[in-house]
């Protein structure tokens, strides 16, 4: 599907990237965890971005979210030359394959995240917690400092009101004023998210977390089935 859309809102949500909202004026359907290629309006450039909300949300709103990482000029590329307010884009999808089952047999269930990875696990994370509200849901989520955490904020009050564990670490932050892990997304992190080697497993980021994960979840007890991995390398830092 192919269709045009304006862009609503747009926020900071790392000093490298920006959470754009999109206002729809035609429905567009898509499972949790899939991206969509976003260009500027009549540009035939367009880049693949996950899509960052969940679909209920989506249709409840009639808004899609993305994280768009920006580039050293300060703009995401040719294809998203003007980021603002009122700018028409293109999108066209849905794509991928990394996504939550629309039945899964688990209640349990794990999503790690680094750096921008967190985009199609947001998406997943919504609509697991609005589906069923009973279910086991961590969150393991890394950056290098806590800036590069994206919607950090809200994680933490989803975790208060939702009964979402959220463990978030940093891989080089060493100032204060940060309550968080200090450390990478490791064995004994993951044990603490683990309790059941019954859970659906999703990572998402840089090559070495989407390697390194698996590994650990497998010693861990997690069979091979119930990990499903997505390197995103866009706009991730390569140590998040």
């Amino acid at each position: 599907m192919l269709l045009t859309a304006t862009i609503d809102a747009i926020s900071a949500a790392t000093p490298r990237a920006l959470h754009v909202r999109l206002r729809l004026d035609t429905p567009f359907d898509f499972a949790p965890g899939q991206a969509a290629l976003v260009g500027a309006h009549g540009c035939g450039d367009r880049r693949p971005y996950s899509i960052a909300v969940g679909p209920e949300e989506a249709a409840r709103t009639g808004r899609l979210e993305f994280l768009i990482g920006l580039g050293a000029d300060g703009v995401p590329g040719p294809h998203l030359p003007r980021v603002e307010t009122g700018v028409r884009v293109d999108v066209e999808g849905p794509l991928g394959t990394f996504t939550f089952p629309p039945a899964p047999a688990e209640r349990s269930f794990l999503f790690v995240a680094g750096g921008s990875g967190i985009a199609p696990i947001r998406s997943m994370l919504q609509h697991a917690l609005a589906v069923d509200r009973g279910w086991n849901v961590s969150l393991a989520y890394s950056a290098r400092v806590p800036e590069e955490l994206a919607f950090d904020s809200e994680l933490r009050v989803l975790a208060q009101n939702s009964g979402l564990h959220y463990y978030a670490t940093t891989t080089r932050h060493t100032g204060e004023g940060w309550s968080g892990g200090r450390t990478r997304i490791d064995r004994a992190l993951l044990a603490q998210c683990v309790t059941d080697p019954a859970t659906l497993c999703f990572v998402c980021g840089p090559e070495a977390l989407v390697h390194e994960v698996p590994r650990i979840l497998r010693e861990l007890g997690v069979a091979d089935e119930r990990i499903r991995v997505e390197e995103w390398a866009v706009s991730t830092p390569a140590d998040a």
